[in-house]
């Protein structure tokens, strides 16, 4: 026998290997849906097994700006033993139309509308992330009586004397260029505001799932516009403080967008029953960062709401 033959072999590991729990997450069946919403065709994917529970509650993801419904399929299906899961792409991103005109309170009608094509019932949880968490928290306001409760994922609520860097209604979206070709255009993918973020593989991901072949090569999918067209509203401090549903915080502990100023602020105009859970070593897109850490957050937040009853006091 050869002294080779007797050598251990030492497997070493695939270069840029996928994680096992993200390619089983990816790989978890989802069905592509789409919904008019007043002229306009807005699309989602549902993770629905027709095997499955159908009294289960509705649980619904909401992006952020420039994102798309993609951005949770890794996300969902750990949320599949107690929820039939939906992600929605909001007007103007993924693949949903563009509007001519883009407001706080049609973006809300289009998550409750995806709700209701969902056939999910009054305890609906949604959370949005970021600038899909302004338009949860308009949700939560508009529809009520179709919600359990509201999740902001890293979504700050500034006081009204927040002294803000740059105009609060200017666009944080650089207009599109075509590239010649999709790898070109992959290449170039980064997230908006900028931060490091060590998964490559999600981003990879991510990236996949951003562009659309257009005329002359490929190009991002959301609407570079959409500012332009956008009513902003600078009140969201009011909307805080009269939400009835209930309400969680998810943020990343290093996040610039999520002070520690802004969290104190929240939890004031909240109040001691809101759960406010800062995930360490996570940046404002925590969920690609700290993906595990964020998931084990949201499933402990949601399993308490399942095991107690609100207590916050409504004034």
């Amino acid at each position: 026998m050869s002294e080779s033959a007797l050598t251990p072999k030492i497997c070493e590991p695939e270069i840029n290997a996928n994680p096992a729990w993200f390619t089983k997450a990816i790989n978890t069946p989802f069905t592509d849906k789409k919904v008019d919403v007043d002229g306009v065709g807005i699309h989602y994917l549902l993770w629905d097994d027709e095997s499955a529970e159908r009294d289960k509650p509705g649980l619904i993801f909401v992006h952020g700006n420039g994102a798309h419904a993609h951005w949770w399929t890794f996300i969902a299906p750990f949320f599949l033993n107690e929820y039939r899961v939906a992600a929605i792409d909001l007007a103007g991103a993924g693949d949903s139309d563009y509007c001519e005109t883009y407001t706080v309170d049609v973006f809300a009608k289009q998550i409750a509308s995806v709700a209701d094509d969902c056939g999910f019932g009054n305890d609906t949880i949604i959370v949005g992330h970021s600038f899909g968490g302004y338009l949860t928290l308009k949700a939560g306001l508009i529809y009520r009586d179709r919600l359990e409760g509201i999740v902001l994922v890293d979504s700050a609520v500034r006081p009204p004397d927040f002294k803000w860097e740059r105009e609060p209604g200017k666009s944080p979206i650089k207009p599109k260029r075509v590239y010649e070709d999709f790898e070109s255009a992959h290449a170039r993918f980064r997230l908006m505001p900028p931060q490091g973020c060590e998964n490559q593989y999600i981003l990879d991901y991510i990236g996949d799932h951003s562009l659309m072949e257009v005329e002359g090569g490929w190009t991002w999918k959301f609407d570079d516009t959409m500012f332009s067209k956008f009513e902003f509203n600078v009140k969201q401090h009011e909307d805080l403080a009269k939400l009835e549903c209930r309400v969680g915080v998810i943020y990343g502990e290093n996040s610039y967008l999520f002070s520690q100023e802004i969290a104190d602020y929240m939890f004031k105009v909240l109040d001691e029953s809101v759960p406010f859970v800062g995930i360490p070593e996570a940046q404002h897109h925590l969920f690609l960062d700290q993906p595990l850490a964020f998931v084990s957050a949201l499933r402990t937040l949601l399993a308490e709401w399942r095991h107690s009853r609100p207590n916050r006091q409504i004034t």
